[in-house]
């Protein structure tokens, strides 16, 4: 068994063996002529039960040959022009290449000892990313396996500089209090189109889910400053403290971005924590024509970016960010057999020390194999071009009059409804929505997405691929409208 450890008298088996599944994975890329075969879970998952996993095959290619079967024929390739579902991107070759580097190598990212250069190009990249945002000279952070990670710890961060905050305060005034005291009376603001991390953060942070004032939206799917005004002006003035402010800047369901200069500015006033969701949008903060989006994020105490949304980069790669690098010290922990305090005097630089892992892949290396090959203009023009793709699919939508369009995007996503004609029942108008995805997604020509949008179901397309063309997007508003009209006329003759 030993001839299967990665070492000095295995090199030539890991060149091959690597070999070969990569000559698999490019023969499926250049054969694939649709997003995923339209395999359902009933056929599926009998094929992968009957494997005996305490029976192994005889070497790597016959597993190859297995995963075939289970994995690559039927999985869903995102690279593909037609996938138009979930904030899932096609990744740049060298980010893959970095990929494979940091598997093989496995360095941890927790400890100077287990990553000497690993740590200091992650440090840099995070710097980077610092100055792109304008966070200023103090700024740090760290990367995370994705958006609801590092949403949670930038809320983490929040709480705990909010208690510490009231604490000093009723100190200065002769009293006491507890952080336990505290907790029921911290509140988090957001958008009604936040993402739904930030209630499951609360929920986490022992605050409850009921912590989060969901703040409305206005017509463009922006949160409402004024009603975010009133709704700070309660808060103080029924003796609660406003812990958080979550500016979104790029909705999950819309693409939407917050007014962020008028948050910062009220978040200011009310000595809350100013929080940016820029998991979706940071790819603005390299895009060489529409960086001016997002200002306002420099005003951000901490910042939420995900480079395996729109830097095409391979999950997971994502970070969070501080304006002042001090405010991570609420998550440090010195534990002796791995980052004893001595370290921090000895100025080793120890990432465990701002983390909430602590192994921890070296996703870093990912993003700085891509900058040092396409440079960040590079990856910034990739990002302009699906948002230019979905104007062009806004103009598309909303000139056909079988459908109707939520809001004019400001970065790639688009919310749309199919509208048949007559007076339908909305239920109906509704199941019709649900199927037209479904019987899509059974078909495998296309992968859309779905939400809801005041109470009612909408369609989704979320344009990542700079691939995809407006071609493509009307060939699925009539593969959509078709299954529609076929789910409607068979429900009324049923019903006749």
């Amino acid at each position: 068994m030993r001839s299967h450890l990665l070492n000095e008298t295995t090199a030539d088996l890991y060149r091959r063996s690597v070999t070969a599944g990569v000559d698999r994975v490019a023969a499926r890329l250049a054969a694939t002529q649709r997003p995923h075969t339209g395999i359902s879970v009933g056929e599926l998952a009998p094929v992968i039960d009957r494997i005996d996993l305490d029976e192994p095959l005889a070497d790597a290619a016959a597993a190859l040959d297995e995963l075939e079967d289970v994995y690559l024929r039927d999985a869903v390739y995102f690279h593909h022009p037609r996938y138009l579902g979930h904030l899932n991107c096609p990744v740049v070759i060298p980010a893959v290449v970095g990929e494979a580097v940091l598997s093989a190598v496995n360095s941890s990212l927790d400890t100077w000892d287990q990553s000497i250069g690993g740590t200091l190009i992650e440090r840099r990249l995070i710097d980077w990313t610092a100055r792109r945002i304008g966070l200023g000279e103090d700024a740090d952070g760290v990367f995370t396996s994705g958006g609801s990670q590092s949403n949670f710890h930038a809320l983490l961060l929040a709480r705990d500089e909010a208690c510490r905050t009231a604490m000093r305060r009723a100190r200065d005034e002769g009293a006491e209090r507890t952080k336990a005291e505290l907790l029921p009376k911290l509140r988090i603001f957001a958008s009604e189109a936040s993402h739904f991390s930030v209630q499951k953060s609360a929920a986490m942070l022992g605050l409850g889910y009921e912590a989060v004032i969901r703040v409305p939206v206005d017509r463009h799917r922006r949160m409402d400053t004024a009603v975010l005004a009133l709704e700070l002006e309660s808060c103080a003035g029924e003796g609660l403290v406003p812990m958080a402010v979550v500016a979104t800047a790029g909705t999950t369901d819309f693409g939407s971005i917050d007014p962020l200069p008028e948050i910062a500015r009220l978040a200011a006033e009310h000595s809350a924590w100013m929080h940016v969701d820029a998991a979706y949008g940071c790819g603005l903060l390299v895009s060489p024509t529409r960086r001016h989006l997002l200002d306002g994020i420099e005003k951000a105490d901490s910042v939420t970016v995900d480079y395996h949304k729109s830097f095409f980069q391979p999950v997971s790669s994502s970070a969070m960010l501080v304006r002042d690098r001090t405010t991570l010290g609420h998550a440090t922990y010195h534990a002796d057999y791995l980052n004893p305090r001595r370290m921090a005097e000895e100025r080793i630089p120890n990432q465990v020390d701002k983390s909430i892992q602590t192994t921890r892949r070296f996703d870093a290396l990912k993003l700085w194999m891509t900058l040092r090959v396409m440079g960040a203009d590079g990856v910034g023009s990739l990002f302009d071009q699906v948002v230019d793709l979905a104007a062009a699919g806004h103009g598309l939508i909303a000139a056909d009059p079988r459908f109707e369009v939520v809001v004019e995007p400001q970065l790639s996503t688009l919310v749309f409804r199919y509208l048949p004609g007559g007076d339908l029942r909305p239920d109906l108008v509704d199941e019709a929505q649900l199927h037209a995805r479904k019987a899509l997604f059974a078909s495998g020509e296309a992968v859309v997405a779905g939400t809801k949008v005041d109470g009612r179901q909408y369609l989704k397309f979320t344009l990542l691929n700079p691939q995809t063309t407006t071609s493509d997007i009307t060939a699925v508003l009539d593969l959509l409208a078709a299954h529609a009209e076929q789910f409607l006329g068979e429900s009324l003759a049923v019903h006749r």
